[in-house]
């Protein structure tokens, strides 16, 4: 099947973090036409920050990409919170929400994302709580592939046909995190290439890059404290090869660097986005002489 994006997202973005307010307050550069922001991160913000906030989000373009929602989680989902993402939302006029394929609270909030089941009963599960957040929202969301440290229990299928068979089972879009494709393979030893060309390209609404840590174990840590490394760009570029160009954005969560040095990543997105359309345009012009 083919979705419509409605989402109006073009070209490359940035994390938006506190520490890059004092720089981003003398303009934004060219290169970042639109911000990512979670949402718990920012919702009851007021005072200097919380204009400082509204300043950006009046002018540019937002994302949203959700930490605690928890859509695979057993509680019930937490419908005042939903109300009050919708209401930030809408406040913001945001473009887009979006949320990771784990949970991370049952009883309580567990203060990290972990791995679902891949079975059956749990595609069924989670796309109903999907199809519920988007009830309440009154917006499609997409889902974000997740990383994940260990192997997730009574596995009936893979991580590749889980991701595949929510989706398909929600008829919602993908959020695509390049970097967790290549830390999942390392982790669990899996080809990222072959991984990432499963995945439904049509779906994609837009993409992340980020850096991680590397332990003694070689075991990598997903932190988003470092550079994107040489492969995870190499995975973005494949991305584009197989699904053609979709927005993507610079993720950094930890040991931020000055804005200067996180926008030589945002221009390195600028750069594989403009080769590959070109390359599709001349592949559409061939195609059309011929």
């Amino acid at each position: 099947m083919t979705l419509s994006n409605p989402f109006g997202l073009t070209g490359s973005g940035l994390g938006l973090r506190r520490a890059l307010f004092p720089a981003l307050q003398a303009g934004i550069p060219d290169s970042i036409n639109f911000f990512e922001v979670s949402p718990e991160n920012w919702i009851g913000v007021g005072g200097h920050p919380g204009k400082l906030f509204r300043s950006l989000t009046e002018r540019h373009s937002f994302v949203a990409h959700g930490l605690a929602l928890s859509l695979g989680g057993p509680a019930p989902l937490d419908a005042t919170y939903l109300q009050e993402v919708k209401h930030f939302l809408d406040y913001h006029d945001f473009a887009l929400y979006t949320e990771h394929l784990s949970f991370c609270s049952d009883e309580g909030h567990l203060y990290d994302l972990y791995p679902i089941p891949f079975t059956g009963q749990a595609v069924k599960h989670v796309a109903r709580r999907i199809r519920q957040t988007q009830d309440i929202l009154e917006r499609p969301i997409a889902l974000e592939n997740a990383s994940y440290y260990i192997q997730p229990p009574q596995a009936e299928m893979n991580e590749l046909s889980f991701i595949n068979a929510v989706l398909s089972e929600a008829d919602c879009y993908l959020h695509l995190d390049v970097n967790n494709i290549y830390v999942n393979s390392v982790n669990h030893d899996y080809d990222p290439v072959k991984f990432l060309r499963g995945l439904p390209g049509e779906r994609i609404v837009y993409g992340h890059v980020a850096g991680h840590d590397l332990e003694p174990s070689g075991l990598i840590i997903d932190t988003h404290g470092q550079n994107t490394i040489e492969p995870v760009w190499d995975l973005l570029a494949e991305a584009y090869r197989c699904f053609g160009v979709f927005p993507a954005l610079v993720e950094r969560d930890s040991n931020i660097p000055p804005l200067s040095e996180l926008l030589v990543e945002v221009e390195q997105i600028r750069t594989l986005q403009r080769h590959y359309a070109d390359c599709r345009n001349i592949h559409d012009v061939s195609v059309a002489a011929a």
